[in-house]
């Protein structure tokens, strides 16, 4: 398939282009600073289209001949306006651009926030309930997405109906060491300040149960390669690890990795039992379970190393890309 992809570049994109191309998709990659990974210019089934979200004439060009988009990219605003237009309004926009293209298979990115608080045993049958901007963006984006099942032929009466199938994935918390050189890493730094601490000797201190169900982009690249590929139409799937880590374990590992650390790593409070996301229909749909810790300690590793490189003055690449 050709396939469209918004964010290509980012902590989750960079995986799901790394994952598609390998299964022989094409990729049309939309990024606006291109030179920021190389690696993605000299790939035979990637296309790197230099643009932005704000820019519909340039995706729309970039549509012609695709079978399927992925929307990775987030469009940012700190005012409630500000989000409406640069990531719900701009969604639907490419939403759009892609029926008229003839696309057959839309993935957008929305994110756990658009259901609101977590439950217990929470899943995808659960109302969208944000406690925030971002999480109102996303699920507003959520319901544009389902309702875009015809357009109309006047007020008050129904036209051609959409022929795309549209599906929904909402990530948690996604941590990525670069996949290649100039990739990028999650933009939350605490993952940083915590080896950062380690290789300073510093003492950490979490509250007890601090943590979430953790997962790795490249274990994410696989629920976004088997929707693409698949034939399904109007359905969300969470995409988390199945277990609970806290940030207090991952201190902890972290020192383990570090001889001769001298941080005492404490954690405060009872932890209680976690509320959690429940992953089953990822696992009945596509028979894939996420372990949180299977990349999580060579994370843990690039962050040190590069706590030791910033230690010793040497000059490091940023590693969060907005797309």
């Amino acid at each position: 398939m050709k396939i469209f992809v918004t964010g290509g570049t980012g902590n989750i994109g960079q995986h799901v282009t790394l994952a598609l191309a390998a299964r022989g998709h094409q990729v049309e990659l939309l990024t606006r600073t291109p030179e920021r990974i190389p690696a993605f210019q000299s790939m035979e089934n990637v296309h790197v289209v230099k643009g932005c979200l704000q820019e519909p004439e340039t995706m729309t060009a970039a549509l012609t001949g695709c079978d399927a988009v992925i929307h990775i990219a987030l469009g940012w605003g700190v005012t409630p306006e500000e989000m409406l237009m640069n990531d719900t309004r701009v969604t639907a926009i490419l939403l759009d651009a892609a029926e008229q293209a003839g696309v057959k298979n839309f993935i957008y990115t929305s994110s756990t926030a658009a259901a609101g608080d977590l439950y217990d045993s929470m899943d995808e049958t659960g109302l969208r309930a944000p406690t925030d901007l971002y999480g109102s963006t996303k699920a507003a984006t959520e319901v544009y997405m389902m309702g875009f099942r015809q357009y109309y032929s006047k007020k008050g009466g129904y036209g051609e109906k959409v022929r795309m199938h549209r599906n929904i994935i909402r990530p948690g918390y996604t941590f990525s060491s670069p996949a290649v050189p100039g990739g990028a890493s999650q933009s939350d730094k605490r993952f940083q300040r915590i080896a950062e601490a380690i290789v300073q000797g510093q003492d950490l201190t979490f509250p007890a149960g601090d943590g979430t169900q953790f997962l790795s982009s490249r274990q994410i690249a696989q629920v976004y390669t088997a929707l693409v590929e698949s034939d399904l139409n109007e359905e969300i799937f969470y995409a988390l690890g199945s277990n609970f880590i806290t940030w207090y374990q991952i201190a902890c590992m972290a020192k383990e990795m570090t001889p001769g650390c001298r941080s005492r790593i404490t954690a405060e409070g009872e932890a209680g039992k976690p509320n959690l996301y429940c992953v089953d229909k990822i696992h009945r749909v596509f028979g894939l379970r996420f372990d949180g810790m299977d990349d999580m300690e060579e994370h843990i590793r690039w962050n040190l190393e590069r706590a030791k490189a910033k230690l010793a003055g040497e000059t490091l690449h940023d590693p969060v890309h907005s797309y």
